[in-house]
């Protein structure tokens, strides 16, 4: 694993590996928007977005140097065009946003996904397998979803609004042991988003090789600092520009 992280984030490594390289449990603040911007995955997974929609993703990821983008199946190769050359990564989500149809259809979304040139996968979990009890269950399903990924990393959202204290820990249990690269919070369309309590929780139970990723409500500059205060080495958020510009104008510190 490497010992840090470059400003510009080339090579690929995760930024949480700053806070790897000295020991601690979160990733070093951001001092500038430059740095604010390789946390985020600029997000835009709207059912009616267009073509055009998502080439201004692109487009302001490319100007803002976000981490990556992150976008449907069906966009996947149109986005890896928009940015082909450059070090903005493509995220697809898999099993969104529900992540209640089988395991076949997850594993055939991701191997598309990874086809048409995602670098990384958000992968919804099984909520209601969990729920059932049937954890190694959930683990399977994630570790076959990490081995048809391949080199891709795979964040899981565990989608911590509809999971109680214990099933939250009882899913990073699963994601750890499935090989999974990250834990995500939310998919930004339930019935709630990040938050801080929920992101200090998931950093406390995975180790400093995993990340953990905040999403779903996360809009200025303040929320995005106080979530990487709290834990989170990346942020899923279709408001990063803004966020960015919240930055310049040095808007609270968390």
């Amino acid at each position: 694993m490497p010992s840090a992280v470059s400003p510009c984030g080339g090579g690929g490594f995760w930024v949480m590996d700053a806070a790897a390289a000295f020991g601690k449990t979160r990733a070093m603040q951001p001092a500038s928007p430059r740095e604010m911007a390789r946390f985020i995955d600029h997000t835009l997974l709207k059912a009616d977005a267009t073509r055009r929609d998502i080439e201004k993703l692109c487009a302001e990821a490319l100007q803002s140097g976000f981490y990556s983008v992150c976008v449907n199946g069906g966009r996947v190769a149109l986005a890896r065009q928009c940015v082909r050359g450059s070090s903005v990564k493509v995220a697809a989500v898999v099993g969104f946003p529900l992540g209640a149809m089988s395991t076949k259809a997850k594993l055939a979304e991701a191997e598309s996904g990874v086809g048409d040139g995602a670098d990384e996968l958000d992968l919804v979990m099984s909520v209601g397998m969990l729920k059932d009890g049937a954890r190694d269950a959930v683990r399977q399903e994630i570790a076959e979803v990490v081995r048809v990924a391949g080199a891709a990393k795979v964040k899981v959202i565990l989608e911590c609004c509809l999971l109680t204290r214990e099933e939250k820990i009882l899913a990073c249990q699963a994601c750890m042991d499935a090989g999974a690269a990250m834990v995500k919070t939310s998919t930004g369309f339930g019935s709630g988003g990040a938050t801080l309590e929920d992101v200090r929780l998931l950093r406390s139970m995975v180790p400093l090789r995993m990340g953990v990723k905040a999403s779903g409500g996360i809009r200025d500059t303040a929320t995005a600092l106080a979530m990487i205060e709290a834990g989170a080495t990346r942020l899923g958020t279709s408001a990063g520009v803004a966020i960015l510009a919240g930055m310049l104008r040095g808007e609270a510190q968390p």
